[in-house]
């Protein structure tokens, strides 16, 4: 990983406690990092051409940077997002980039900025604070920067010292770009860069496009996909396809922790609705809440790690969706329920262990009321690192706090970066390392942990755990 040029960021301020958390630190610092769930585009490694300008690179992609400017009234199209509609955005780099300093102050605080301020210093190695007066001078630093062979995505990539990087796709991708990573020695099973199979966008009825995607589904596949049987083994196709790619993992974002475990007639029942275009909200959510049943009776049958990311309102913002599309910084979280919720699922394959359920949650208020306890009570599920708006230091540290007494470290998975942002991925995993260091130190000082307990923990935290989790050692380790 990148060398950190502020040994204590984040490290406990008390000089006993921060003298333990540097001792700790050191040893999670030193570990190779496993990414295993994110967004980053397979492209990007598989063709290994030279980043574009840094605003390209490091502003128009992050919907974290561009929905703050968007809350000061500043819009997308003038920071290069593009349209849908067909209006006309900002395509000069430079432009963009000064009109992303002269609105910088809007961060401060933020764990966007951290994260931005120590991608430029440990990734690119410049200094220069980011400002209005300052703005040119900082392009250019980091345009000289990414004109070099050095700064190419696979060269960074073994920098950032990353073991596994996981990407996520849809059923109806081709995994064209996973070919040609296996064909250069870098993807496939065991492989470097491996994907996670997403298939919300052919179970979410309410997903723009849901009928004529399930039809593409069924051409990929070489199945009918007329018949909710035929569906159903289109998906365990597609699944075959994507563990021959190297996954290890699926991933479902529902807008709900809901699950249903339906008879397959009254299952067919729904699909036939939603094929017809007659399935109502209240028929999607049941088919969505079933499917998550099904595609664990999947996950017990081939192997993958089943991922749950709910409680999201996609596309809250409407004029943004209708403007810019999905993913550009318009959802919103919502309270989630977790125990009446996947009651269903649990009750079916909650205490089989071959299963692995790794829980995501927007809702922080769970942590310690639903989801230490299931995860402590349930051979099958495990917890996930905080997510997408939880993903900062101080979430990182309550999640330490709130979920360890309940359900120890060994039901969690290790940090996931879950992030589009390549050149941030060691700072991401660098600040869950160090925050880490410092809530152990704090066990070690007030006796409730040896030191060389809470020395091994870290390093399981860092390295073990999500690599015996999620599976990158084969499946089901």
């Amino acid at each position: 990983m990148p060398t950190f040029d502020n040994t204590d960021l984040l490290l406990p301020p008390e000089p006993g406690l921060r003298a333990l958390a540097r001792e700790l630190y050191a040893l999670a610092a030193e570990q190779p990092i496993i990414s295993p769930h994110g967004h980053v585009d397979p492209a990007l490694l598989a063709e290994d051409r030279p980043f574009p300008d840094p605003a390209q690179l490091l502003i128009v992609p992050d919907h974290y940077l561009t929905r703050m400017l968007l809350s000061q009234g500043v819009p997308p199209s003038d920071l290069g997002v593009p349209a849908r509609d067909g209006s006309t955005v900002e395509t000069d780099g430079r432009v963009i980039w000064r009109r992303f300093a002269a609105h910088w102050h809007l961060f401060r605080g933020t764990p966007s900025r951290l994260w931005l301020e120590q991608t430029f210093r440990t990734v690119f190695g410049v200094h220069t604070p980011l400002g209005p007066a300052t703005a040119d001078t900082l392009y250019d630093e980091l345009a000289a920067r990414l004109a070099e062979p050095d700064f190419r995505p696979r060269a960074l990539f073994e920098r950032f010292g990353i073991e596994v990087l996981a990407t996520t796709e849809s059923p109806l991708d081709d995994l064209g770009q996973h070919a040609k990573l296996a064909a250069d020695g870098w993807g496939g099973p065991g492989g470097r860069v491996v994907t996670t199979f997403r298939p919300d966008d052919v179970v979410d009825m309410e997903f723009e496009g849901w009928s004529t995607n399930v039809d593409r589904l069924g051409e990929l596949a070489g199945e009918d996909t007329g018949t909710y049987a035929g569906y159903l083994a289109a998906l365990r196709a597609r699944r075959a396809a994507f563990i021959a790619a190297g996954a290890t993992s699926s991933d479902h974002g529902h807008p709900t922790a809901r699950t249903l475990d339906l008879a397959p007639q009254e299952a067919a029942r729904l699909f036939d609705r939603g094929r017809r275009g007659e399935a109502d909200p209240a028929d999607a959510e049941a088919f969505r809440a079933h499917m998550l049943v099904e595609f664990a009776r999947m996950s017990l049958d081939d192997g993958l790690v089943m991922q749950l990311h709910p409680g999201a309102v996609r596309n809250h913002n409407r004029w943004l969706y209708a403007r810019h599309g999905r993913d550009v910084g318009g959802d919103v979280p919502q309270a989630t329920e977790y125990v009446h919720g996947l009651a269903p699922l649990l009750e079916r394959y909650g205490n089989d262990p071959r299963l692995r359920v790794v829980l995501y949650t927007l809702d922080e208020d769970t942590f310690t009321r639903e989801l230490a306890p299931l995860a402590g009570g349930y051979a099958a599920l495990l917890l996930g690192a905080p997510w997408w708006f939880l993903d900062s230091p101080e979430v990182l540290r309550r999640f330490r706090e709130t979920v360890t007494e309940t359900a120890g470290f060994y039901n969690t998975t290790g940090f996931v970066d879950d992030t589009r942002a390549f050149c941030s991925i060691p700072v991401r995993h660098d600040v869950a390392r160090r925050v880490d260091a410092g809530f152990l130190a704090r066990l070690v000082a007030e006796h409730r942990l040896p030191l060389d307990e809470a020395a091994e923990t870290i390093v399981d935290l860092a390295y073990r755990l999500p690599k015996r989790v999620f599976n990158f050692g084969g499946i089901n380790q």
